[in-house]
């Protein structure tokens, strides 16, 4: 069976989780001694999946401070008209990490080599759990194809620890009952993994991790507990904000803190919609090349050749079932 070349391009690229070395940080706002400091602000880049515009956070790249996730896209927004072509990736293959979806506007289309066919929709969440290998494609779905809309959401990378690298692969949708909820006056948050102010996500995850959904309203004031073990970092979704004593952050910015310190605390003039994410770092090598996730080298050849070997399923089949 002739695999097709998806790995064309792709680069071994290696990195090994340390310690980060504490920075001094412009933080001044907040006299709380639990803040977390600030690390560094990144700007997401414009690139393209296939035939879909992404604004692209990281990728594979600052791992001491956002390890377990890996990878960071958030895809649109995109005003689409009914009967439009089909925003699409074409089948590609996953090992050792867990690529996960969240729609804020619209629906897609997975489909995956473990014969799961479906529609997710605006906030589900789906796992798409590789470990030592599958393959899916994605694409606008059909609400947005019959009536069009806007396309809007997140695929983030959560990564395997090595005990898991090479399980068997597996693909979960949650919907909105699996996610805990808070309503205050000043905010909204979704719970998507982990706990937040007693809420908590009955979704599991192969390690500690967290993920929040947040809506402020205009003067709000927010202070995030977390693990002071664990990484966390911000996404500015809409709006503007003000962290530990730095510039207002602007949309499509990440934040990254270090360790160290429990609190993130946040302050919204006119208001605002982020991603909190986290978790305990895996303090693992990490070997990526395009889309393996692994920890050696030997490990990464493997997936290559199990890959082309058709272990993982076949992209054509993938791709032209439905059509």
């Amino acid at each position: 069976m002739k695999r097709r070349d998806i790995l064309k391009g792709s680069a071994i690229v290696s990195a090994v989780l340390t310690t980060p070395v504490i920075l001094k940080s412009n933080s001044g706002l907040f006299a709380s001694k639990s803040e977390r400091k600030v690390y560094r602000v990144l700007t997401a880049d414009k690139t393209m999946v296939g035939t879909l515009p992404v604004l692209r956070a990281f990728a594979g790249d600052h791992t001491d401070y956002v390890s377990p996730y890996v990878f960071f896209d958030e895809f649109g927004p995109v005003k689409l008209d009914p009967k439009h072509k089909p925003l699409r990736v074409d089948a590609h293959p996953h090992a050792g990490i867990i690529p996960t979806t969240y729609f804020l506007s619209g629906n897609g289309h997975h489909r995956d080599s473990l014969n799961y066919d479906f529609q997710i929709g605006k906030g589900d969440f789906m796992m798409f759990s590789s470990g030592r290998g599958a393959i899916h494609m994605e694409e606008t779905g059909q609400l947005l194809y019959d009536n069009g809309g806007l396309y809007h959401g997140f695929q983030i990378w959560l990564n395997m620890p090595a005990k898991y690298k090479f399980t068997a692969p597996a693909t979960d949708v949650h919907h909105i009952d699996k996610t805990g909820t808070l309503v205050a006056s000043d905010y909204s948050a979704k719970v998507i993994l982990g706990e937040l102010f007693g809420a908590k996500s009955k979704i599991e995850t192969v390690s500690p991790t967290f993920y929040y959904h947040i809506t402020m309203k205009p003067n709000c004031t927010l202070s995030i507990p977390t693990d002071e073990t664990h990484n966390a970092f911000v996404y500015l979704i809409h709006g503007a904000l003000e962290v530990a004593g730095q510039k207002a952050i602007k949309p499509n910015q990440v934040v990254l803190y270090e360790r160290g310190k429990r609190d993130i605390t946040l302050f919204a003039k006119d208001g605002a919609e982020l991603l909190i994410l986290g978790g305990k770092p895996l303090n693992e090598t990490v070997v990526a090349y395009g889309p393996f996730v692994m920890n050696t080298e030997a490990e990464i050849r493997q997936c290559i050749a199990d890959y082309r070997a058709g272990k993982m399923g076949d992209p054509d089949m993938v791709d032209s079932v439905g059509k």
